[in-house]
């Protein structure tokens, strides 16, 4: 008979490992079928609650419930009952040790890793028909597949794993244009209010631009432009400090850059205490952005 190979719980929303078996196998096809594994977490709404994908000589089986996935990965010949067992036994036991507010607001990776100690001895367990003749009742579970066999997935619906396809390209630009940030501090978060109020000001005095250009037709419309410009690029400053992207600290400088250009223009409709204060948050936001870096990579215990 075959066993239970890898086992991992995953946040169905966004894939987000919380918790993993350790392994040190390397044999390709089992990393292979991780890979497929890694995929599936990406994609697991897209998919009903109890889903088994074949992968040559192993199964990838997982089942969700609650926003939370239980995954894992077999020998071809594991009998999919025991498979299944093995998944409701990890979904049962991690609804009852963890509440629903930890799971939905866990930011890193492997968040609750402390659950592969219950992983691995039920994995051993499973692994051990021994063992388990006595503890599980098998009859139900079976009645359940056969009146609701799990959904069949094929490798197709999922992209090449190696190879460069078009859903695996577009995943990875995801990635490189999203990346997970560290947590926003105390310092960052009155950067982003004030960077806000900063746009709020410009807007309002691009509306009384605005007005006056109608009213005088003397009147410059570079100023309204400036003023909008200067809105845009303080609210471009929020952006880039609350999500990770491309060029993220080339970008800050270049936005700093244009709120000076502005206010050096504007310099006329502005007292000096009101350019300075523009351009100090402005620092202040700029520098913000550049202390908020990506997430360090956490380890991936062999996942």
């Amino acid at each position: 008979m075959g066993v239970i190979l890898f086992a991992a719980v995953v946040r169905a929303r966004d894939g987000l490992p919380l918790s993993a078996s350790t392994d040190f196998e390397d044999n390709q096809g089992l990393q292979e079928s991780k890979k497929y594994l890694k995929l599936l977490s990406k994609k697991l709404n897209h998919f009903p609650d109890r889903c088994t994908l074949k992968n040559g000589r192993y199964n990838v089986n997982f089942i969700s419930s609650l926003g939370v996935s239980y995954m894992m990965i077999c020998n071809e010949n594991y009998p999919n009952v025991l498979a299944f067992c093995f998944l409701d036994e990890l979904q049962k036991e991690f609804i009852t040790t963890y509440e629903m507010k930890r799971i939905n607001t866990a930011i890193r990776p492997y968040t609750l890793i402390e659950f592969d100690n219950f992983i691995q001895k039920t994995k051993q367990r499973y692994n051990n028909p021994r063992s388990l003749s006595t503890k599980l009742n098998l009859s139900e579970m079976q009645t359940e597949i056969k009146l609701r066999p799990p959904h069949q997935i094929c490798a197709s619906e999922l992209g090449t794993v190696n190879g460069f396809t078009n859903s695996s390209v577009s995943k990875y630009k995801e990635i490189a244009h999203h990346q997970r940030l560290e947590p926003v501090t105390l310092s960052g978060i009155i950067s982003c209010v004030l960077s806000l109020l900063c746009a709020a000001l410009n807007l309002i005095r691009g509306f009384h631009a605005i007005e006056g250009c109608l009213q005088n037709e003397d009147d410059d419309f570079s100023y309204v432009l400036a003023f909008f410009l200067g809105t845009v690029a303080c609210l471009y400053q929020c952006y880039l400090l609350l999500y990770g992207t491309l060029w993220r600290n080339l970008k800050s400088f270049l936005v700093f850059g244009l709120i000076c250009l502005c206010n050096m223009y504007l310099y006329e409709l502005r007292n000096l205490w009101q350019i300075l204060f523009h351009v100090t948050i402005a620092v202040f936001a700029t520098l913000q952005i550049r202390m908020r870096q990506p997430e360090g990579k956490c380890p991936d215990y062999n996942v």
